[in-house]
């Protein structure tokens, strides 16, 4: 009680439910709203309840940029995200989101769709998004998205 709170980068089943025991809250990473609704939230949140936890953070970590080149960065964040599709822990959260492939749960787009990506994400039990990555598409696009980010905090 009153130390620094410990959050864990737990996204598979017996990690999440050690870190609803006893950690404040975890980082998923390539974790889409899917997932964290139907496996992640529910999975982590129950190990606190049964432990006589309270509920603890979701800190979503999210690669994500706004820009009108949805195409060419979206190319380029797949590159940058592609070893990821070679850990098990990874694969198995890209699946459980209805993906494919890392970049398939990159949040790429103009403002109102990464703003519709964000309520998806808190919608799905996320208290916390970070985003991650928002200098792929260069300064510009940068300013962009923690402008949206900041309106989004408001």
């Amino acid at each position: 009680e009153g130390g620094v709170p410990l959050l864990v980068a737990a996204m598979g089943p017996q990690a999440l439910r050690v870190s609803g025991e006893l950690a404040d809250g975890i980082l998923p990473y390539l974790a889409g709203p899917r997932a964290l609704a139907e496996h992640i939230v529910p999975a982590v949140t129950r190990a606190a309840e049964e432990a006589g936890r309270p509920a603890p953070r979701i800190v979503a970590l999210v690669n994500g940029v706004v820009t009108d080149d949805v195409d060419a960065v979206r190319q380029r964040v797949a590159g940058q995200l592609a070893f990821y599709e070679k850990i098990p822990s990874y694969v198995r959260a890209i699946q459980l989101s209805g993906g494919s492939q890392a970049v398939d749960v990159a949040v790429i787009g103009d403002e109102k769709a990464v703003a519709a990506e964000v309520r998806r994400y808190r919608d799905a039990g996320a208290t916390e998004v970070v985003f991650a990555g928002t200098e792929v598409a260069g300064e510009a696009a940068r300013r962009r998205t923690w402008a949206l980010l900041g309106e989004l905090a408001g």
